[in-house]
């Protein structure tokens, strides 16, 4: 957006940061996802349907993995979304040490799938994932996607996102 004649420039509404706590039980997996749903609903995001289905896919997914392998040592999990201009990140926080990897796709398994279902959302969608450790020990699993589609060119090369952390101000450029 560009800055008013002698003004700052302003920004959308829409932007921010969310975060909200829940138990590591199964229930909270679908509680997870309508609230991001509705917090963007709410919010205004002007979020491309395309991007809105496949972010409510990760939320689902990294709430699930939280809560499958990291209740034992973390019964609460932290979700956390946060919308810059251009972007969109949710990021799933447990107090778990184990740090895992996208898995290669395996179709003799029933599971396992979870975190490479997530890097190939976020990659078709222009975006960008990562694990991350915390301070206390646990992790953080994040996903960033643009709020509408990449246009589709010859050659076009997908862009990753300025976003690298989950604790980026996403006011910064």
């Amino acid at each position: 957006m560009e800055p008013r004649e002698g003004g700052p420039a302003r920004h959308p509404s829409y932007e921010g940061v969310w975060r909200f706590t829940a138990a590591a039980v199964d229930v909270s997996v679908p509680q997870a996802r309508h609230a991001v749903r509705d917090l963007l609903v709410r919010q205004g995001v002007p979020l491309h349907d395309e991007i809105m289905d496949g972010l409510l896919l990760i939320v689902s997914e990294l709430v699930t993995n939280a809560v499958r392998h990291a209740a034992l040592l973390s019964p609460e999990i932290a979700v956390e979304v946060a919308i810059g201009p251009e972007w969109i990140r949710v990021s799933v926080e447990d107090n778990h040490p184990y740090r895992p990897k996208a898995l290669e796709a395996d179709w003799g398994q029933t599971g396992g799938r979870g975190l490479l279902l997530v890097r190939e959302i976020a990659q078709e969608a222009g975006g960008a994932c990562d694990v991350e450790h915390t301070a206390s020990g646990g992790k953080i699993i994040w996903a960033a996607l643009p709020l509408a589609p990449m246009a589709p060119g010859p050659g076009a090369a997908p862009q990753e996102p300025v976003v690298t952390s989950p604790r980026t101000d996403p006011s910064a450029p």
